[in-house]
């Protein structure tokens, strides 16, 4: 309650109301009468800002996804919250000197030759600065902000209860479980908050993209690392939202938006693993158009059979294929199993179609997500909570794509890619890939069926495995019955169609 207070007050103060209450309304003229003490004389987008860095890192994230959300948001304020992105208020680098010097239990010039207390990037959880490791390499190194898990506690809390609210007193609050999409962003959330975790991502994903021309990720530096302190290779670039810059250098911009999605689905469907915080502030470009990764707090993870769904889903909308997404939905148990697949299909195609052959400057994705909102609640379709954070990517991958180039096809720079993905899992090089996979788990296996037969025999003392062997062994023969009819009836057409030919 102290900390939903404190959320109003500082509302209050930064004269937030003034997004939510219509101009000149007499409740906004009550308000401001109420606190004429308030300084009200920053711009709206300022204040905004300023409002979210006050309330801490996870009002922090939500600016940062919307900041990169333009054809969401007025130009004024997306403009303010990109400072979110990476250049929100420093901590002073003494107290990074005092981590750095707490973990590892040596002064600061015994950990590294050199070590710049002035930071080059700082953002909600953490903030980075220059060093050089014994030796001479040249390394950035990823503090921890201090007194920041008490905070971050209270908001969970605080939206565990309002989720909590949303489900008891709201018609769609069970079916959109608000109370799992929270507990899967805490999950997510405590990850980002133990560097080691973080350490751990940046090392699965350089080993997924050795040597590759589109992505560079940076080598993490395992001896300079506890939960609170994380120290990898410095990587140069420019940031990717400084387009004009990118195009100085002889960038081909138009190239790498395409590029930019080849990575994402390249992550999602052939690693299942991918980076889930890929606003501007994280991301480099090389001269030569190569992507570089930053800040791996916050990554998802998808199962086999997720992934084989999402491409259903993927394909079907890129072929425009409504049914097979419709049938995509229903065998993954998105929607009811009576839902009415004709109705459905029409549905998706009444959302779908006024989207394709457009560039991305002309789909508005608002509108858009109205328009699935109110087709999910009316066939009741099942919220998710595993692919919150892809839904969250998405929303970045295409707000990033949206400032590289407004007219970048999505659909059709995703289809290929999408295509001999599927044919890759479903055909043969698919199949021997899944028996490769599942080999030693049968050889393991195979060995002790016997023994775990007998044995599960032996503790069936009521008699329910042999009345069920029973059971199926008469289902046999019912079948092999039929088969001998099927198998007659056949012989017997069979033999009238030569006797008549012959005839």
């Amino acid at each position: 309650m102290f900390r939903l207070a404190k959320i109003l007050r500082i509302a209050l103060r930064f004269g937030l109301d003034e997004f939510a209450l219509a101009s000149g309304s007499r409740l906004a003229r009550a308000l401001n009468a109420l606190l004429f003490f308030r300084a009200l004389s920053e711009p709206r987008a300022v204040r905004l800002r300023l409002a979210l860095e006050a309330l801490g890192p996870i009002f922090v994230k939500f600016g940062q996804v919307f900041s990169t959300r333009r054809d969401l948001l007025p130009a004024d304020l997306a403009d303010e919250l990109a400072k979110l992105q990476d250049r929100v208020p420093p901590f002073p680098g003494e107290l990074a000197v005092a981590e750095v010097e707490r973990t590892f239990g040596r002064p600061i010039a015994k950990v590294f030759e050199k070590f710049e207390l002035q930071p080059v990037a700082s953002a909600s959880v953490a903030q980075v600065h220059l060093a050089v490791l014994p030796g001479g390499a040249e390394a950035a190194v990823k503090i921890l902000r201090p007194g920041m898990l008490p905070v971050i506690a209270k908001d969970l809390a605080l939206m565990d209860t309002a989720a909590g609210l949303v489900e008891r007193f709201w018609a769609d609050g069970r079916r959109l479980k608000p109370r799992e999409v929270v507990a899967e962003f805490a999950r997510h959330l405590s990850e980002e908050l133990d560097l080691m975790r973080e350490a751990a991502h940046a090392s699965q994903l350089r080993r997924n993209f050795p040597d590759s021309p589109l992505l560079a990720v940076p080598e993490v530096y395992w001896d300079f690392c506890t939960s609170t302190v994380m120290t990898m290779q410095r990587m140069r670039g420019t940031p990717v939202s400084r387009v004009d810059e990118l195009r100085r250098q002889g960038v081909d911009i138009p190239k790498l938006a395409r590029t930019g999605v080849e990575i994402f689905f390249t992550q999602v469907f052939r690693d299942g693993f991918f980076h889930a915080d890929m606003h501007p502030g994280n991301i480099l470009v090389t001269p030569e158009g190569r992507y570089v990764a930053l800040d791996f707090g916050i990554m998802g993870t998808l199962t086999e059979v997720d992934k084989q769904y999402l491409a259903q889903n993927f394909l079907g909308f890129f072929r425009r294929d409504y049914a097979r997404v419709a049938r995509a939905h229903l065998e993954a148990g998105w929607v009811p199993a009576d839902t009415r697949m004709d109705e459905f299909e029409g549905a998706i195609r009444a959302v779908c179609e006024p989207f394709f052959d457009r560039p991305l400057k002309e789909i508005s994705f608002g509108r858009a997500l109205v328009r699935l909102f109110q087709t999910s609640r009316r066939f009741n379709v099942q919220i998710q909570p595993q692919l919150v954070m892809l839904q969250k990517t998405l929303l970045n991958i295409e707000g990033l794509g949206r400032q590289l180039d407004p007219d970048l096809d999505l659909w059709t720079t995703a289809k290929p890619f999408l295509e001999n993905w599927m044919r890759e899992q479903i055909g043969l090089k698919g199949l021997l890939r899944a028996l490769r996979n599942e080999a030693p788990r049968w050889a393991t296996m195979l060995p002790q069926l016997p023994r775990l037969l007998h044995r599960a025999l032996a503790d069936d003392r009521v008699g329910h495995i042999e009345r069920a062997l029973d059971d199926l062994i008469r289902l046999q023969r019912r079948r092999t019955r039929v088969l001998e009819w099927i198998v007659l009836l056949l012989a017997a057409a069979l033999a009238w169609v030569v006797f008549f030919t012959a005839v």
